[in-house]
């Protein structure tokens, strides 16, 4: 084209380059627009007979420009675009057709600007946007976007951290040591020694024996303890896992279900890992249901002993951490049996091998070999063979065998002393939760880091835009930043509910324990997940840690029950408060009730409230509170409606719990997410530094209108929303991710993780 003599008598045609480049810039032209093009040049009266063929060869499918003259077209025209704004396709053709000609615009093209600005507008360019190839430089609200600091990281840390910032500070520093340099889980027996030497550091750090009592060499600082697994749990998980298996739940058990003689005998050694040891519940038939254990202990009078035996191979003690390798000692549970009869599921510590490794006469230990993840942790298969062990080795607290050989207990019911046993052991059910919430932070540090940093696409004529600025990326992750958020200050609600416990408040406890647990796993897992996706094919490669994140957390929504029968746990908690409520209800506290749940219908679902979209309303955390208490209490009450009519139809309980199942998971998620709710709310009302408030403000509405929005299937149902607000509140939740994304960096360097636990090399 930039050769033809046509050209040089007549500049004029030099309009037409920018169009022509355009429709060939995706190196096709289809029938449709070469016949539109073909009417559109016809219709150009000022162009004579040789001009509109001239033309008509430039779009001729079997001519098109090669690779060379294509470059040189976009060459030209740059020359017109001076980095420019604002011009469209028209503009710069015009500007071409006067560089080629006298410098000024010609009396025919001057005329016939309207005419050719036509041809733009039918072929359904976009006037402006196809112009934008040719510029240098393209800026747009998108790639402006960019991380600040609205607020002080180091002030957030500190509200993060609170009392425990000091034993937080000291795990970083340790973890960031050399001899804490991370271990590939090639080699099982060399990941196994070096998982154990680390918690050989740590408990030389008498971090392992931190919640025991000072006369057994500890601190009594349970809360330091569960401070200390968070941190850890920025490092190896499977040294996490060990550690908690070593110290919590091995020597737990031993100080919270035995009694002084055992605390003397065996905490001092747990605590400095001089004694390794198991806790040995799960049989291999009876995951969840601890009370169907089969392994049974079975106590002879005249030798003072108990025999531990393993009835059947589905009986066996499964999935038991530190028993394949290390673990010389366990808390072993099983079914206390005592002249023939059965008195339920009591503890004992049983040997399990001497210091050299060599098993016990009677126990019988198989390798789990390795699994998904955790490879790090020893993890066992255990059988009795009529074990003998001393009458002392009971765990005593709750129940005994007295010295004329009869059983005691200073719980008579069953049942209330089975729960009592076990809930004195629900501090694994904080600490499993804070450890995934942990490593949901460094999947979110790793995700966030890189899509601040990686650019990928942008607008025409502009530089790629970093990933984080794209809205589906910020959707994809600022919901979760803010999840984590929000379990976090539940997770320290739930840490001081649980350690200034009262008898009367531990039913209560233990329910937002097994709740919070599952709703902070699952998090973690579809988290880390969405991490992974949102790093493409760097969030694959092992060495930037989201797989190891990934796999060890797995277990997680089934380590300390699974997390579905948890809900179901939770949700039969609650049924037993409403029951109760109900019951001690007179005639004029129930009518209080009716009347609360009809201002309830006044108040909040009038046609004005169901339909109010101010964005004031939709952040008032009023309005979010109350919209999650009503479903809860909606829900809860469903079911128990549900449940009456079933039972009162003459089905069995079991059946009607089974049936309402699905139901009762729903009651376990309200209750749970009010809660967590709440204490976010709380902790933005608490938080004295302004910036740290804002931010925190932000997030805590971004976490109550995403559960909204998730469950706005739920509000429509009820009537208790319509959907111009639903659509509203979807709205203002890609808002918030918009306004979140800019503070999302400082928001992860809160969490302030050591480089060395981070590890990633696409976050550092």
């Amino acid at each position: 084209m930039l050769e033809s003599s046509l050209l040089k008598k007549n500049p004029d045609l030099f309009v037409f380059l920018p169009i022509l480049y355009t429709v060939w810039s995706d190196a096709v032209l289809t029938p449709s627009e070469i016949a539109t093009l073909q009417g559109l040049i016809a219709s150009q009266a000022w162009l004579n007979t040789d001009e509109r063929n001239f033309l008509l060869e430039q779009i001729s499918p079997s001519t098109p420009p090669s690779p060379d003259e294509f470059m040189a077209w976009r060459e030209m025209i740059k020359r017109v675009t001076n980095g420019s704004t604002g011009n469209s396709l028209v503009d710069l053709g015009l500007k071409l057709a006067a560089l080629h000609g006298d410098g000024t615009m010609s009396a025919t093209l001057e005329k016939e600007k309207s005419s050719l600005a036509n041809i733009e507008k039918t072929l359904g360019l976009i006037s402006y946007e196809a112009a934008y190839s040719f510029q240098s430089a393209h800026a747009t609200i998108t790639s402006a976007q960019a991380t600040r600091n609205t607020f002080d990281t180091g002030k957030l840390t500190a509200i993060l951290d609170g009392e425990n910032a000091a034993i937080i500070r000291k795990v970083k520093t340790l973890l960031s040591d050399p001899e804490f340099e991370y271990v590939g889980p090639g080699d099982l027996a060399l990941y196994r020694a070096k998982v154990l030497q680390w918690c050989k550091f740590l408990a030389e750090q008498g971090y392992g024996s931190m919640a025991y009592p000072k006369e057994y060499g500890g601190q009594g600082d349970m809360a330091a303890y569960f401070a200390i697994m968070e941190t850890l749990s920025y490092h190896d998980l499977s040294m996490v896992i060990k550690f908690g298996v070593q110290f919590g739940l091995w020597g737990m058990s031993v100080y919270f279900l035995g009694t002084e003689k055992h605390h003397k005998k065996y905490l001092k050694d747990i605590g400095t890992l001089e004694l390794p040891g198991c806790f040995a519940m799960t049989e291999t038939n009876h995951g969840s249901n601890v009370k169907g254990i089969e392994t049974t202990a079975t106590y002879d009078h005249t030798t003072k002993t108990f025999v531990i035996h393993t009835p059947n191979e589905q009986a066996r003690k499964e999935y038991i951490g530190n028993a394949a390798l290390h673990g010389q000692m366990a808390t072993v549970f099983a079914k206390l049996m005592l002249d023939g009869k059965d008195y339920g599921v009591s503890a004992f510590v049983v040997t399990l091998r001497d210091k050299k490794g060599n098993l016990h006469p009677g126990v019988i230990i198989k390798d789990c070999g390795r699994k998904m993840g955790l490879n790090g942790v020893d993890n066992g298969v255990i059988s009795f063979n009529h074990v003998v062990i001393p009458k002392e080795n009971m765990l005593d607290r709750f129940a005994n065998v007295s010295e004329q050989g009869k059983f005691e207990s200073p719980i008579a019911s069953d049942n209330r002393r089975f729960f009592t046993m076990l809930g004195t052991l629900v501090g694994g059910r904080i600490g499993i939760p804070r450890s995934g919430n942990a490593a949901s932070k460094s999947g979110l540090t790793i995700a966030i880091r890189y899509g601040d940093q990686r650019k990928q696409f942008g607008p025409e004529g502009g530089t790629e835009v970093p990933i984080l600025n794209y809205r589906t990326h910020q959707k994809r992750l600022m919901p979760l930043l803010a999840n984590t958020y929000a379990l976090h200050f539940s997770l320290e609600y739930l840490t001081t509910r649980f350690l200034n416990r009262k008898e009367e408040d531990m039913q209560e406890i233990e329910a937002l324990a097994a709740g919070i647990k599952s709703f902070a796993t699952w998090n973690t897992t579809a988290t880390l997940q969405e991490c992974r996706e949102a790093c493409g094919g760097k969030g694959y490669l092992s060495e930037n840690r989201i797989d190891a994140l990934k796999n060890d957390t797995d277990i997680y929504t089934t380590f300390e029950g699974d997390n579905t029968v948890l809900m179901q746990l939770v949700a039969k908690s609650r049924l037993t408060e409403f029951k109760q409520e109900f019951s001690n209800m007179n005639v004029f506290t129930i009518l209080n009730y009716v009347a609360d749940q009809a201002r309830t219908s006044i108040s909040e679902m009038n046609p004005i409230a169901v339909r109010n979209t101010s964005e004031e309303h939709l952040l008032d955390p009023e309005f979010q509170w109350q919209a999650f208490k009503y479903r809860e209490r909606d829900i809860l009450t469903s079911a128990a409606k549900r449940l009456k009519r079933h039972i009162d139809s003459g089905m069995d309980s079991f059946d009607a719990f089974n049936v309402c199942q699905h139901h009762l998971v729903q009651v376990g998620f309200a209750y749970i997410e009010r809660i967590i709710l709440e204490q976010f709310i709380s902790q933005v009302a608490n938080t004295k530094d302004a910036g740290c408030k804002v931010v925190l403000k932000k997030l805590c509405d971004l976490f109550a209108l995403s559960q909204i929005d998730k469950n706005k299937g739920w509000y429509l149902e009820q009537g208790y929303m319509e959907g111009v607000k639903t659509k509203a509140i979807r709205k203002l939740v890609n808002q918030l991710c918009w306004e979140i994304r800019q503070e999302a960096v400082p928001l992860t360097d809160a969490f302030n993780i050591p480089d060395r636990c981070l590890a990633a090399p696409i976050a550092l």
